[in-house]
Formats: C-alpha cells, structure tokens, sequence
C-alpha cells in the first residue's frame, strides 16, 4: 500500500527542478514603462506580494500579457508575484535599471551641426 502512495505522490507532484529547464524558462518576458492603466494592476500585485504600491515611475515585466514583477525607478524597490517563477523576471528588470541608471550618468555624445565645428576653427 505504501508502495502505491508514493507511486500517486510521485505521478501528482511535478519536479520542476528536475527537468532540464525550469518552470516558466520557455516564456517570453517583455520589459518596459508602467502605463497609467497599469496602475491599479500594480496595486493588486503589490497586495499579493504583502508590499507597500510602488509610486512613480516604474518598470514592468509582462509574460503573456499578465505583469509578474515591477520595479521602482526612483528606490528600486521590487513587487513580484510570488506564485509565479518570477526571478528570472525580476533578473531581467533590474539589469535593465542599471542600463538607464548608466544611460542618464554618461555625457551624451551628439553629432555638432558642421556650422558649428567650422565656426569654432575659424
């Protein structure tokens, strides 16, 4: 009988640590700004993840059309669906902070205007 138990809990309980891949490694994870009409969606993803709604301007990582993590811009502080596999997501938006946080550092290099660089030899 306990042979058979272990036999239904093994057919019942999903490994995904397992498999080769983990669960969620197959989907597409798209980054961008949080929309105004994000916002009461935020709310409720910050609900279920027991954390204060971000305020300001934000970051989301949307997988199949549904937000699974956001990130603060102003203090970084991240929300994330915590039954979903979100670290990959979560990975993802954070590297993409650092990339606009290095972007509005650096000294912007544009092209002068060929009046000007031939005003300043003159």
């Amino acid at each position: 009988m306990l042979h058979h138990l272990e036999y239904i809990i093994d057919r019942l309980n999903t490994h995904p640590e397992a498999c080769g891949e983990p669960a969620g490694a197959h989907l597409a994870v798209a980054i961008r700004r949080a929309l105004d009409a994000d916002m009461p969606l935020l709310h409720d993803l910050a609900e279920l993840d027991s954390a204060k709604p971000l305020e300001g301007p934000a970051l989301v990582a949307v997988v199949e059309g549904v937000i699974w993590a956001a990130v603060g811009l102003d203090d970084g502080r991240v929300i994330a669906d915590p039954f979903l596999p979100t670290g990959p997501a979560v990975e993802l938006l954070a590297l993409r902070v650092r990339q606009l946080r290095a972007a509005a550092g650096a000294p912007r290099r544009g092209l002068r205007p060929r009046w000007t660089a031939r005003r300043a030899r003159a």
